[in-house]
């Protein structure tokens, strides 16, 4: 199998092409969220972040990545989902590279437990899925950041059921070293008090691990977001909003606003 690199396909327009700059830029985002935060010393088993550009979602990403800190040396493996925006298929798509690279470097995608979950009927090798698709990809770099050596599952999640994502987040669960982060943003295009009220009630749904009541147009990454929440009620986690803003109180217009939150999950 020849060796396939992912290139990024959203550097200079979602966040900064240049090297130094998106460095800058994180830490910046990651020093104002532990400025504002609680001292803790226990990093949660998985996140719920948003994806659009830094501008309008990076203060909001950083609250959550800036728990994972006291794990940096912990955490060795990231399993990471987010909505397909661009390819529509069933299921869930695994990419056959073997690393994802943004300006700050190249991570290694764990091949092994990759080619384990896509012995599931749901996972399927798609590589178009992944080639232009941003709600992975600006993860990467806050990761690249507030870990240390890290590999990789990156999974677009199609149309599919909350319980077929939660057979292959189980499957891929193991231990403290493993850290399950999923990718969405919440309501889309309201005006600033509709979202708030959406967003609002969405996060109470997060909290009381409550699947059933959340639609797409309250998070676009419903299909992985439901899937985590459907496995952390089944195993008896608890849910916390630790941020909850939009694109009105970032970098934006009031009349349509898109809305992010931050959750960790315990």
């Amino acid at each position: 199998m020849t060796n396939f690199i992912r290139q990024p396909a959203v550097a200079g327009m979602f966040y900064p092409g240049d090297k130094t700059e998106l460095h800058h830029s994180v830490e910046t985002y990651l020093q104002e969220a532990l400025h504002k935060q609680s001292e803790t010393n226990e990093a949660p088993k998985a996140i719920i972040v948003p994806h659009a550009g830094y501008i309008y979602s990076g203060p909001v990403a950083a609250s959550a990545y800036a728990r994972l800190l006291p794990a940096r040396d912990q955490i060795s493996r990231v399993i990471l989902l987010g909505p397909s925006h661009r390819v529509a298929f069933r299921g869930l798509a695994s990419s056959s590279a073997t690393h994802f690279v943004t300006p700050l470097g190249q991570i290694p995608l764990d091949r092994e437990l990759i080619d384990k979950l896509e012995s599931f009927q749901q996972v399927k090798q798609l590589d178009q899925a992944h080639a232009l698709e941003h709600s992975l990809e600006v993860h990467l770099p806050f990761l690249q950041e507030v870990l240390a050596d890290f590999s990789l599952v990156p999974l677009v999640v199609g149309d599919t059921q909350p319980q077929d994502v939660a057979e292959i987040l189980e499957a891929a669960w193991g231990g403290p070293e493993t850290l399950i982060v999923i990718s969405s943003d919440l309501s889309h295009y309201h005006d600033y008090e509709t979202a708030r009220q959406m967003d609002q009630a969405t996060s109470r749904a997060i909290e009381a691990l409550q699947p059933e009541a959340i639609q797409y147009d309250d998070a676009c990454g419903r299909n992985p977001l439901n899937g985590l929440l459907e496995l952390a009620k089944r195993k008896g986690l608890h849910a916390e909003t630790i941020d909850l803003r939009n694109s009105g109180d970032t970098a934006g217009p009031r009349d349509q606003v898109v809305g992010y939150g931050a959750y960790l999950i315990n």
